[in-house]
């Protein structure tokens, strides 16, 4: 018996074969390009993920008994009446839509937007963009029939059916969160027709079948599929996103919001279960950058970061090198290095940028325990963390212990938990996280840099004010 998560990401569908207990078998990815026809914005062409899927399942589908799917949130796919896509998707991390957002949260109001939706409006979310396409592409918004997210887009080649899930539903800025179904008081203020939306599923909920007959979960964003891929399906351990994007996110007893918008409120994959979540836009992409920037391989500037002390004699990295999310809303600060003098080396700028970060993840900490979340342990994935020194200096500021789980295969490995729920495997999502995640290792905080990082991130918290003017 074999399960499939799919997952449909920024640059690339990664496929995973998983066994009932929780053994990856088999992974394979097949990567896309990624479209800038102008600064700011970010387009793919959502053939590209089909082609891409239909490659992937081809290699490790084979037999499957059950398909999960997970991906990018967010992103915008137009259908006509027939299905055929009108415009290239306009993904996630797109940045055109600004005059948009402040039209929604005119229009909606901005306190009852939040009560509502659970988030304020961002760029990066779908229903700015419908917008968008409405004001500058108005041949193409006359033909509109469907509106999808991308995973939806490659179950619908899959299955031939239009569905969303609520975890992803979520991220329009449509969804009526706390009732878990399209909200026709936002529809109405924004003048858009509710025929386009598809059928809202739970994420484990079957949303068709394959022309084999393997079932395919409705699958959840993949934040929320990442966290039940780290066994993160209830009010406990938080899941610590060490990604190109930082992300803090903890399970949620019952429907709450940050009165400002500050941390995005959604529908977890669990049905009947929300999240709560930060994000920072650039965590283990401010690494990468300054990796390239200094030209050395990672593991030669790590081991200079670790040659200096915590706190790096009071250097500080402000991480917002595109801009900032959680808890500034500000697409236009930027970075900065702060407190250099002569005994500064590049193993100091890379300490800061590791430091900086995870000052980034404090504030989103922060942020979730003013909305009353329990944190006494976390769970940390994504690529920084595979940095031994990264992962002890987050624990250390975040004050908490890290645990790495047994598989660390991201959004894939929950949409494989998923599917399987949906194939019978399972009976729900928690059957499938006791039986297939496991704890392999916990990083305790560093007890000797407490004091530095306490005080570190006090004056991390002074950055961003005198940051924020500074821009053009």
């Amino acid at each position: 018996m074999t399960l499939v998560g799919l997952d449909v990401g920024t640059t690339a569908v990664k496929a995973l074969a998983v066994s009932p207990t929780g053994e990856v078998l088999e992974r394979v990815e097949r990567e896309y390009p990624l479209s800038t026809p102008r600064p700011g914005w970010s387009e793919q062409d959502p053939e590209d993920w089909v082609r891409a899927a239909d490659s992937a399942l081809s290699e490790v589908g084979a037999g499957a008994d059950g398909i999960g799917l997970s991906g990018q949130m967010h992103g915008l796919v137009c259908l006509d009446a027939a299905g055929k896509v009108l415009r290239p998707a306009i993904l996630w991390n797109d940045q055109r839509t600004g005059a948009q957002c402040a039209e929604i949260e005119e229009r909606v109001g901005f306190e009852r937007l939040i009560e509502l939706t659970g988030n304020r409006a961002l760029p990066g979310f779908t229903a700015p963009k419908l917008l968008w396409v409405r004001e500058h592409e108005p041949e193409v918004y006359a033909r509109i029939a469907h509106v999808l997210l991308p995973k939806d887009y490659v179950r619908l080649r899959l299955t031939g059916e239009y569905a969303m899930d609520v975890t992803d539903a979520s991220g329009t800025l449509l969804l009526d969160v706390g009732a878990r179904r399209w909200s026709d008081e936002v529809l109405d203020a924004l003048d858009l027709d509710r025929a386009w939306l598809p059928p809202l599923l739970e994420s484990p909920q079957t949303a068709g079948t394959t022309p084999a007959g393997i079932a395919v979960a409705a699958g959840a964003g993949d934040q929320a599929a990442g966290a039940v891929g780290v066994g993160v399906d209830r009010p406990g351990p938080l899941s610590v996103v060490l990604g190109t994007s930082g992300v803090v996110f903890a399970a949620l007893p019952a429907f709450a919001h940050d009165a400002e918008g500050r941390a995005h409120a959604f529908c977890h994959a669990v049905p009947g279960g929300w999240h709560a979540m930060g994000v920072m836009l650039s965590a283990a992409g401010s690494l990468a950058w300054i990796r390239d920037l200094l030209d050395a391989p990672y593991d030669v500037l790590l081991a200079e970061a670790e040659s200096w002390s915590a706190g790096v004699e009071g250097a500080f990295f402000a991480p917002y090198l595109s801009g900032e999310r959680t808890p500034h809303v500000d697409p236009d600060v930027r970075a900065a290095f702060t407190g250099l003098s002569l005994r500064h080396d590049r193993g100091a700028l890379v300490r800061a940028v590791l430091e900086g970060v995870a000052y980034g993840l404090r504030d989103s900490l922060e942020l979730l325990r003013s909305m009353d979340v329990v944190a006494d342990v976390g769970r940390i994935s994504g690529g920084g963390a595979r940095s031994a020194l990264w992962t002890r200096v987050v624990a250390s500021v975040l004050g908490l212990p890290l645990e790495r789980t047994a598989v660390e295969e991201g959004a894939a490995y929950g949409a494989a938990l998923l599917g399987g729920v949906a194939a019978g495997t399972f009976a729900d999502v928690h059957e499938a996280v006791e039986a297939c995640v496991r704890v392999r290792e916990r990083v305790e905080p560093v007890a000797e840099w407490a004091d530095a990082y306490a005080d570190g991130y006090m004056c991390f918290r002074e950055l961003y004010p005198q940051l924020a003017p500074l821009h053009p």
